[in-house]
């Protein structure tokens, strides 16, 4: 630390020199996460100060809480969803899985079942709460095999997990059959929808994934990725609100006497962005936004095939993937366990954006 304090423009002049190392959003490729929405930043330098971690000093940004997690249930069909603001998919997906291990205390060696192409977080969150993880293998089109899901089931299993919308291909898991098997054996299930939360029910024909389906549990949703907040802003929303008071823990120092959360002091500022973001632009706008990103995923894929490109697989949601080795520097993408180059359309790549790319790469496989 210094002795002495720099001046604001010396600070600044600093500062800008380091964000000038970071990669220009212009070609980042990659990223789950995009440019928030101009309405997402004015929110959430509203609420900079705010702390969720001790509501009853800032009521009104709780109270904003509670209504970001009421629109996302409305938009998973249970408007009287339980659930609360979490830092992302990760600490949503550890959450779940602590509940589901609450639920069944009486079990010594628990276990949860786990598609491959599961987000690494789960891998995180068994090994924190002590579950064996067992992984399920994928079928030809890279959704998880519900006939290999349900023979990993057994009597120590405690969850069953699916994913809505998979981090490296873009497919979203048979979510109905999956809730039909975890009803029929009566095991928690949770499906995380980090990124197709925000896509799925703007889709010109949705994907059955969320409360409507009876033997949804759980779901993890990032309004930070096609949500347009800012970061970080994951919900996990439950089918029972009460299911969450089992991981209550006294807090006696604080305006709340017992809180159910992860982390302790959560901040307001990205919770008012994410709701900002959906009230703005509303289920009209989202939509208009989703399918940009749907109309450049194809434009991507048609593009890519006319060079002789194979796609990998045709995705469900906006997340494309090649049979490709070589790409031109200047481009941030990346590539998945299988080798395939992915590339995320996230509504930050416009489609001069895809053209351009395509002319770069074009100059390598034309």
């Amino acid at each position: 630390m210094l002795n002495d304090g720099l001046t604001e423009e010396e600070l600044f002049s600093f500062f800008n020199r380091v964000k000038g190392s970071d990669l220009d959003h212009r070609f980042i490729l990659s990223s789950m996460c995009t440019v928030p929405h101009p309405v997402a930043v004015r929110a959430h330098n509203l609420f900079m100060e705010t702390n969720l971690g001790d509501p009853g000093l800032f009521p009104g940004t709780a109270s904003l809480e509670r209504l970001l997690i009421e629109r996302i249930g409305s938009l998973f069909h249970l408007p009287a969803a339980g659930g609360y603001a979490t830092s992302g998919g990760t600490e949503s997906n550890i959450q779940a899985l602590r509940l589901a291990r609450e639920q069944k205390r009486e079990i010594q060696s628990p276990n949860a079942v786990v598609p491959e192409s599961a987000h690494f977080s789960f891998k995180k969150a068994c090994d924190i709460l002590g579950i064996e993880m067992r992984s399920v293998t994928l079928d030809h089109t890279l959704r998880m095999d519900c006939a290999d899901a349900e023979d990993k089931i057994d009597k120590n299993t405690i969850c069953l997990v699916g994913i809505a919308g998979t981090t490296e291909y873009g497919m979203v898991d048979p979510i109905a059959d999956l809730a039909c098997i975890a009803v029929e054996h009566e095991i928690f299930f949770h499906v995380d929808a980090a990124f197709g939360g925000m896509v799925i029910p703007f889709l010109e024909k949705p994907i059955p994934f969320d409360f409507m389906l009876p033997g949804v549990t759980s779901i993890a949703v990032d309004p930070h990725k096609m949500g347009l907040s800012t970061i970080p802003c994951g919900c996990l929303l439950t089918r029972d609100p009460r299911m969450l008071n089992i991981l209550n823990i006294d807090t006696p120092y604080l305006t709340v006497k017992q809180e159910f959360t992860l982390a302790g002091t959560r901040p307001g500022a990205p919770v008012a962005a994410a709701l900002g973001v959906l009230d703005y632009l509303g289920v009209r706008g989202m939509k208009a936004i989703v399918a940009g990103c749907m109309r450049n995923t194809a434009r991507l894929i048609d593009g890519m095939e006319s060079f002789g490109i194979e796609r990998a697989v045709t995705p469900d949601v906006n997340v494309t993937t090649f049979v490709c080795k070589d790409v031109p520097d200047r481009w941030k993408v990346s590539w998945t366990r299988r080798g395939h180059l992915r590339i995320v359309c996230m509504p930050h790549v416009h489609r001069d954006q895809i053209e351009e790319f395509l002319k770069d790469i074009g100059e390598i496989y034309a």
